[in-house]
């Protein structure tokens, strides 16, 4: 059982650094998704990543309002 203790050492000390990790990369994912999401419709102020998801969007759920400017030239 000379092993013994080394093991059970080995085990507590991947277990941290596991837990470590997931946590770290957790926060980290989200910070970039929140990064990500840049333009806001002004009329429900939902967030979207990108002007062709957004037109879509305004396309969509805001049928009667008048189109903001900047979605004027993009194409869906």
């Amino acid at each position: 059982m000379a092993r013994g203790q080394q093991k059970i050492q080995s085990r507590q000390k991947n277990a941290k650094a596991a837990a470590a990790k997931k946590k770290g990369a957790a926060a980290d994912q989200k910070t970039a998704a929140k990064a990500a999401l840049v333009h806001t419709c002004p009329v429900c102020r939902t967030q979207m990543p990108d002007p062709k998801t957004f037109k879509q969007h305004f396309e969509s759920k805001h049928p009667k309002s008048p189109m903001p400017p900047e979605l004027v030239d993009v194409e869906a």
